[in-house]
């Protein structure tokens, strides 16, 4: 009878075993396929991350550029200005230098303008102020600053995709051990729950870094 009862409660604990495999075998699968996709997303966030960090190198260089032309043009416009306050220039002459400096003030005008666009882009300074194109077009720059924001934005997304990727792996290392355990139906089961509350952390992140995305 007592040997009767054993064979039992092995099959029991062996039916119970052979439940819980199955079930972590197919969250390990489930898993593995939240985890492929939030790498491929990631993967395709961390290029654009990249893409707007160069652009802010090469937005910061095209201001820059602008920034010496203008103070050229402004130690230009001192040079000119001394010449008709000294007195070395006169008559006909002085005519010729102011017209001179009306424009350069204006090329100053310009390239303050030009500065402006390039560090906070055409579309916060208006229409109005559009005055540098890309390619024969207006109206297209994105700012410095805004690109510094996009590379901001993309980083903060990346890292919650990082740590997505991270509660993935846990999960599939406890299906891992879950599988492996035969004769401990209560300890695969606690596997299991940990493999669901960190699946579900996991795929809450990567929804959440989709989202935080531009």
């Amino acid at each position: 009878m007592l040997q009767g009862k054993n064979n039992k409660e092995t099959v029991e604990v062996s039916v119970a075993s052979e439940r819980a495999e199955a079930i972590g075998g197919v969250l390990i699968a489930l898993f593995a396929a939240l985890m492929a996709i939030s790498q491929m997303v990631n993967g395709e966030l961390e290029e654009e991350m990249m893409i707007a960090h160069n652009n802010v190198v090469s937005y910061s260089s095209w201001y820059q550029s602008k920034s010496i032309k203008e103070s050229l043009k402004e130690s230009e416009l001192d040079y000119l200005h001394a010449l008709i306050e000294s007195g070395i220039v006169s008559g006909d002459k002085t005519d010729l230098i102011e017209q001179k400096i009306s424009v350069v003030e204006k090329k100053i005008e310009k390239y303050d303008a030009e500065k402006t666009e390039i560090l906070l882009g055409s579309s916060q300074v208006g229409k109005e102020n559009w005055v540098q194109d890309i390619e024969g077009e207006m109206g297209k720059i994105t700012g410095v600053k805004e690109w510094e924001q996009l590379t901001q934005t993309y980083d903060y997304a990346t890292k919650k995709f990082d740590y997505a990727l991270l509660f993935f792996q846990i999960c599939i290392v406890l299906g891992a051990v879950c599988i492996i355990i035969y004769d401990s139906p209560a300890l695969q089961k606690g596997l299991i729950v940990l493999m669901i509350i960190f699946g579900i952390i996991g795929t809450f992140l990567s929804i959440y870094g989709y989202t935080l995305a531009p």
